[in-house]
């Protein structure tokens, strides 16, 4: 069942998600619901958060973007991404390994807003997936991006904290409509 997406200015997307110590039924499901609603909104990730929960929980399916390209190893081995994918993580971690690169990001808690954004090409993920097994790979590409995006959710980042100034401001009467609608929202 899709679930509503929360929009800038709701508290949740500024707090850090709780470690998740079992995968429940209702983990589970949730986990389906948030890839259902990362589909019906046209995503490519979602975290907890932007649902309105904070849990170290996120979905990750990049198969449907074909000009951004991913790549993807695991035990040191080149692998099919789209064979990966749908991806759940649970109280992932991210470490850099690659270069800063400033790509094209936007996110669905701020509808039609987009910016450049500087992260590193590559990282090293671990997590635990809906099995409770922990996974471990290597990403790059959109992958990585998205992978370290919805991370940043997990502990209260959003993208608008990693533009740089000058994006900021001429995205700023944007922000500020877009905050006080969902504080307007939020008080009905």
């Amino acid at each position: 069942m899709p679930l509503t997406v929360v929009k800038y200015g709701t508290p949740v997307l500024r707090q850090k998600g709780a470690q998740i110590q079992s995968i429940t039924p209702a983990i589970k499901k949730l986990a389906a619901d948030m890839l259902e609603t990362t589909y019906s909104y046209k995503g490519i990730g979602l975290a907890a958060q932007q649902v309105g929960l904070a849990l170290q929980l996120t979905v990750i399916d990049v198969r449907g973007v074909t000009d951004r390209p991913s790549s993807l190893e695991l035990n040191g081995q080149p692998a099919d991404v789209s064979k990966f994918m749908p991806l759940v993580l649970i109280n992932p971690e991210v470490k850099p390994v690659g270069q800063p690169v400033t790509g094209p990001e936007g996110c669905l808690s701020f509808p039609e807003m987009y910016a450049d954004i500087t992260r590193p090409d590559v990282v090293d993920v671990r997590a635990l997936n809906l099995e409770c097994k922990p996974i471990e790979f290597r990403c790059g590409g959109l992958l990585a991006r998205v992978v370290q995006h919805e991370t940043d959710h997990l502990n209260g980042i959003l993208f608008i904290d990693r533009m740089d100034k000058k994006t900021k401001e001429e995205l700023r009467d944007e922000l500020e409509n877009l905050m006080a609608e969902t504080k307007a929202a939020l008080k009905r």
